[in-house]
């Protein structure tokens, strides 16, 4: 993969599963402790897992170009995992990949400042986990977005960055990668 930026992704290789797509929020990067813990629940079922590093790139539209160049050096289908507004690159990103599901943690949707408001998924099976503490993103937007698009929607007590509640992540991974 030619890496835009100098930080290096992180990367696994296994077998021949879907390839997991990682979009990191605005604040964070590629090698986030969510990231880090979702990757190892993919690992263990032997899923590639790509994380592109999206720092330095403000613009959400940019960050969509980016991970459909990333998506187009992959094999296979793809499941695609985004946090804040890498769950809106995420959600944008599907529409032109071959996507089998998205698992979004507290999606960028509703919110003024994105070319698309409320991106259509491009795929049925959306999991999205969002924070009844979250001062970013209202949780009224999500739940909106999760009934208008059918999606599996859960509220956990956290506040935005979801940090506080990382071993459930995983869990809701973890069962969402065995759906």
């Amino acid at each position: 993969m030619n890496s835009v930026h100098s930080e290096d992704p992180v990367r696994y290789q296994a077998g021949k599963m879907p390839t997991v797509i990682f979009a990191h929020g605005k604040e964070s990067g590629p090698s986030g402790d969510k990231i880090l813990a979702l990757a190892h629940v993919a690992r263990r079922y032997d899923y590639e897992v790509e994380s592109p590093n999206f720092r330095g790139i403000d613009n959400p539209e940019e960050r969509v170009k980016l991970l459909l160049q990333v998506a187009a050096e992959m094999k296979g289908p793809l499941i695609l995992a985004g946090s804040s507004m890498g769950a809106y690159v995420a959600l944008r990103a599907s529409k032109k990949l071959t996507t089998l599901s998205l698992f979004l943690m507290a999606p960028a949707v509703g919110l003024p400042g994105y070319r698309v408001s409320r991106p259509v998924p491009g795929c049925k099976r959306v999991t999205i986990v969002h924070a009844w503490q979250d001062k970013i993103i209202p949780v009224r937007n999500v739940i909106d977005y999760a009934e208008q698009h059918h999606a599996e929607l859960h509220l956990i007590n956290s506040n935005h960055s979801l940090h506080r509640q990382i071993p459930l992540l995983t869990q809701l991974f973890e069962r969402f990668l065995k759906n």
